[in-house]
């Protein structure tokens, strides 16, 4: 069946992260070289960002933290993103996909602020959704049926683009759409060198690869 949707995570898919982690390493103190560091090894050993955190900080609690934070300095980015850090692929591959047809969405693991923060971009999409607006996350197989309800094609004939196999690309597959797993950002690198890549089914290295990858696809 020929894609007739595409859908985008957001982390390291449509977001550079870079500026997030360098905002937490001097929140905590921590030289960027060393957090980097550190959450790469963490992620390499198949764990998650925050344990890099409790790493380096034992006792560290995300929520706490980030609230602290916001009430610090209520008018400062903190851990969230902008307009600057979206990759200078994102706006041209969007608007061709849009330009060839296709649905095209957003819908990520993400609170609440970035979803009103992606909107205000005014991105070429369909839509923008997150998983604390749904109350659902990924890689939770509702998640991904609400993406083929939202997309409104059978799932077949959606595309699923993330940089993770665990979060995207395996629970896409599971869900009955096509995967593509994009090469960046810490795991978008390690998880494309991992057995299990060959699931997807493709791995780019840019978003602008897209059109003319789902064009010769059908």
């Amino acid at each position: 069946m020929a894609i007739r949707s595409v859908v985008f995570d957001v982390g390291e898919t449509l977001v550079d992260e870079t500026s997030v982690f360098a905002r937490w390493a001097d929140r905590l103190g921590i030289p960027r070289l060393t957090f980097f560091g550190v959450i790469g090894g963490v992620l390499a050993e198949g764990g998650e960002v925050t344990d890099a955190f409790t790493t380096l900080r034992p006792g560290f609690d995300l929520d706490r933290e980030s609230a602290a934070w916001r009430a610090e300095e209520p008018g400062s980015r903190r851990e969230h993103f902008g307009p600057e850090d979206l990759y200078p692929d994102v706006r041209p591959a969007l608007t061709a996909l849009r330009d060839a047809g296709l649905g095209v969405l957003v819908a990520g693991n993400q609170p609440t602020e970035a979803g009103r923060t992606l909107r205000a971009m005014d991105l070429p999409v369909d839509g923008v959704h997150v998983s604390e607006e749904w109350g659902l996350a990924k890689p939770d197989p509702a998640f991904f049926e609400r993406v083929r309800a939202i997309a409104g094609v059978p799932s077949g004939e959606l595309l699923y683009v993330g940089d993770r196999l665990d979060n995207d690309v395996d629970p896409a597959r599971a869900a009955g759409m096509r995967a593509a797993l994009v090469r960046r950002g810490i795991l978008g690198y390690l998880h494309a060198e991992r057995p299990g890549a060959e699931r997807a089914d493709v791995v780019i290295d840019s978003l602008t690869e897209l059109p003319a990858w789902i064009e010769g696809s059908g």
